[in-house]
């Protein structure tokens, strides 16, 4: 007789204590619908240490579940599982990616041309490598993602708790995250804030973002010109404050300064001539996040090859580039309500997944179709003039809030860091 067919027994483990009685069946049980769980529950057949339970029901460590007949486990309650068999150039690859890691984490440097996740045609990404990361007990897991060509700071969650307690602090928007980038040509602001919303551009399967001040959602990108060469190129510090697919990418290109080796998103013009690389030069430097155990996660990511070489070609001196930054804000109950918020979101849409396939099932009589008409999305935009930006020694911009001042559709201009940048003939 299978373990599916007969009463079962789990013990609620350290990690998933706290979480809801729902979450714990996606977790663990992922093959009992939302709909099974709720029956069990009103039914009574669910038990907390020997109590009725709602889906709603916190569960506390040390807790005994039980849990009727019915479903496929995907994996011990403790979250044992089996080691996939990597080969040894996927082990040394692995390994040769861990900046640092503990109980909670494990903090990867991403080499350029890795994918995060697997997609079509792709064999080789992070995802795929995890299992040489398997010691005892559940699979770690991503909390958040890198572009193929982005190089830099990783964080992956090693335990099911771990994965949710940095989750809220990426959706809350309490993680700092810094990147590097080599930009075309010099921002007339040195430090700024760009907002542009973004959206899905039509006709490339979601594949490419642009700016669409209609439709788009939100998104927002703190600036610092870090150095420059000439007029030449510009050596910039990004401060992602929303977190939109391509955001750091687009937004650049947008305001006429795309990142160099970014052909995607600006074309021939993204390309320097002479020893230049041509990979893209977008590095994620440097990660502070909250951690379970307390103190602080502060990770910085080592440049890869071709974008130390760059700088050095170019001038720069990469010990100027880091600056001190502010410890992470507490996790407040206003972040604990946006993180809800974000969660309910999601859930919502994997909920109308479910109606949709049952509505579309045998006998539903019902057929979904398209509205016609439907408007697409608003036209990209062109390479905007030099005055789509604020002006010079205007208001401040504050980094993490909304900044202050009207709203210019572009840039606006905020304290010089440091006086201006430094200028080099080339």
């Amino acid at each position: 007789m299978s373990n599916i067919d007969i009463v079962r027994q789990f013990t609620v483990g350290q990690d998933d204590d706290g979480v809801r009685l729902d979450r714990w069946f996606k977790r663990h049980l992922p093959k009992v619908g939302f709909a099974m769980v709720s029956r069990w529950a009103r039914t009574g057949q669910i038990r907390v240490d020997g109590k009725r339970a709602d889906v709603d029901t916190r569960l506390e460590a040390g807790q005994t579940l039980r849990v009727p007949p019915g479903g496929e486990q995907k994996a011990s309650a403790s979250g044992e599982r089996s080691r996939r068999e990597l080969t040894e150039a996927e082990i040394e690859l692995a390994d040769s990616m861990v900046l640092t890691q503990d109980r909670a984490a494990i903090v990867l440097n991403k080499p350029p041309g890795l994918a995060t996740q697997g997609g079509s045609g792709m064999k080789e990404h992070v995802d795929g490598l995890l299992d040489a990361y398997v010691e005892k007990g559940p699979r770690p897991r991503l909390v958040h993602r890198l572009d193929k060509d982005t190089s830099g700071v990783l964080l992956i969650a090693r335990t099911p708790g771990s994965a949710a307690f940095f989750s809220k602090r990426f959706s809350g928007r309490t993680a700092k995250k810094i990147y590097w980038a080599l930009v075309v040509g010099v921002p007339s602001i040195n430090d700024g804030m760009i907002e542009l919303p973004l959206a899905k551009q039509p006709g490339t399967g979601g594949e490419k973002m642009h700016v669409d001040e209609k439709e788009g959602q939100t998104a927002r990108t703190r600036y610092r010109v870090i150095d420059r060469a000439g007029n030449r190129a510009a050596w910039v510090e990004l401060h992602p404050l929303t977190g939109r697919t391509h955001q750091l990418r687009v937004h650049m290109a947008a305001i006429g300064h795309p990142i160099v080796g970014d052909g995607k998103y600006g074309g021939q013009e993204a390309f320097l001539t002479g020893s230049i690389s041509r990979k893209m030069h977008l590095h994620a430097r440097r990660l502070l996040i909250e951690h379970p155990d307390g103190a602080p996660l502060d990770v910085t990511a080592p440049l890869p090859e071709h974008f130390a070489n760059s700088l050095e070609q170019l001038g720069f001196v990469e010990s100027e580039g880091d600056t001190e930054i502010e410890a992470p804000a507490e996790f407040t109950k206003e972040d604990q309500k946006k993180a809800a918020k974000q969660h309910a979101k999601e859930y919502r849409k994997e909920r109308r997944g479910e109606r949709r396939k049952r509505s579309d099932g045998p006998g539903s009589g019902q057929t979904r179709l398209s509205k016609p008409g439907g408007k697409p999305g608003g036209k990209a935009p062109g390479k905007p003039a030099g005055k789509s930006f604020g002006k010079p020694g205007g208001k401040p911009a504050r980094p993490g809030g909304k900044p202050s001042g009207p709203r210019t559709g572009a840039a606006r201009s905020g304290p010089k860091p440091g006086g201006a940048p430094r200028g080099r003939s080339r």
